[in-house]
């Protein structure tokens, strides 16, 4: 379908809900501030037909809530997505062009200096936050679609869509395979500058994590999820400094997990990792500190710090925090600074993040290991932890699927 296509089919289905809302009120409706349980208990209370009338009438609100089916989620939530792709394009074909000719030089003193001209500066005073805002999040939906139509490459499996807001930096909650069924889960929350426009990425990275996890473990029943569902800071000089971010989302990440126990349908109890990269891992520390943290593993990558000083201290069982540095990854030592913990003990101290010895994370090696068809490459700086063949992503499967006895440490 075409924008304008889409447009309309938005009008016309916001004028059936607008009828149908009485219908609407005359059933159960949902838990206000539900617990993921309530919500599930509402959910099951209702017929089928009572099911996909709230699905088709009121899409956000199936789409958003925590306990719910995987597959009632993803049905709401692609609704979503496909309305608001439409009118996104369609507001952006409304928005004039920006000028061909962005920046000029100018003379100031004895150096000439490059500005930007006059015609760009007036269009970007009355369009440029609204142009940016559906360029990004254009490009993030594209990418939502993208990874629905690799389904079945490569042994991919089904993806669900678990939530899904073009509003401000946007949220978007991806999975590989369903997670109601899966036998193992990871719940990936990247890091700082991470929104709605780059989610592509992001969703790249759970993909070569789950397809590692089939080469650690052939046939394990595995769903991979990115989750953004909180506002990560924008800026690594602005925002990353601060730890509201992290304690803002905390609640949300925490409830997401609860929720995946509320929809499991898995014949045993599922093993749960939580993985965060950067800041997301400063977001699962203070999801730990300040309420239960429903995870059997944690994972650190390139952690700036997260909160608290003791592995001890992460709501996991003992044993079960891993980290990775990788050689020239800055972002610990600098952020250790702003997000470290403290430790009041033997060995301990302030400022501790996961990757000192006094923490007590099993620390994984990112170096290559191994020679000839099995050898895997070496993890380098603060954004390689995913890349396909490297020691850091075979580690961080082997530790999703159990295999704990398989992981390496640094020499």
């Amino acid at each position: 379908m075409s924008a304008e296509d889409w447009a309309d089919a938005g009008k016309d289905t916001e004028g059936v809900r607008r009828v149908g809302r009485d219908y609407l009120d005359s059933l159960p409706q949902p838990p206000k501030d539900g617990s993921p349980k309530a919500n599930a208990d509402w959910w099951k209370g209702l017929d089928p037909e009572q099911q996909a009338a709230w699905t088709a009438l009121q899409p956000n609100t199936v789409g958003g809530l925590d306990g719910l089916p995987a597959t009632a989620r993803d049905e709401a939530n692609r609704i979503v997505l496909d309305e608001k792709r439409g009118q996104y394009r369609t507001e952006l074909n409304g928005i004039p062009k920006p000028p061909a000719s962005e920046w000029t030089w100018i003379t100031a003193g004895m150096f000439p200096s490059k500005v930007h001209t006059d015609e760009w500066m007036e269009w970007d005073k009355k369009y440029g936050d609204q142009y940016r805002h559906l360029k990004s999040s254009l490009k993030g939906m594209n990418a939502i679609q993208t990874r629905f139509d690799q389904t079945g490459v490569g042994g991919l499996p089904e993806a669900y869509l678990l939530g899904f807001s073009p509003e401000g930096n946007g949220r978007a909650i991806v999975a590989n395979g369903n997670p109601d069924t899966a036998r193992h889960q990871a719940v990936y929350v990247p890091g700082t500058t991470s929104n709605l426009g780059s989610i592509g990425g992001n969703v790249d990275r759970m993909t070569e994590l789950w397809r590692q996890t089939q080469q650690a473990t052939p046939n394990a029943s595995v769903s991979t999820i990115t989750w953004l569902g909180y506002d990560a800071p924008q800026s690594i000089v602005k925002d990353a400094p601060f730890e509201h971010y992290a304690y803002d989302g905390a609640p949300a990440y925490r409830k997401f997990l609860d929720g995946l126990d509320a929809s499991y349908s898995g014949s045993s109890e599922p093993h749960r990792t939580a993985i965060g990269h950067s800041y997301g891992t400063t977001l699962i520390g203070a999801a730990a500190q300040t309420g239960d943290l429903n995870a059997d593993d944690v994972i650190f990558a390139g952690s700036p710090g997260v909160k608290v000083g003791s592995a001890d201290e992460m709501d996991v069982p003992k044993g079960h925090v891993w980290n990775e540095e990788a050689d020239g990854d800055k972002v610990p030592d600098i952020g250790r600074w702003g997000h470290g913990g403290s430790q009041w003990k033997m060995g301990g101290g302030v400022f501790l993040i996961p990757s000192d010895d006094a923490f007590g994370a099993h620390q994984m090696n990112t170096h290559a290991e191994g020679s000839g068809p099995q050898a895997t490459t070496g993890a380098e700086g603060h954004s390689e932890y995913w890349e396909k063949g490297t020691t850091a992503l075979k580690n961080q499967a082997l530790v999703v699927v159990g295999e704990y006895g398989d992981v390496t440490a640094p020499r």
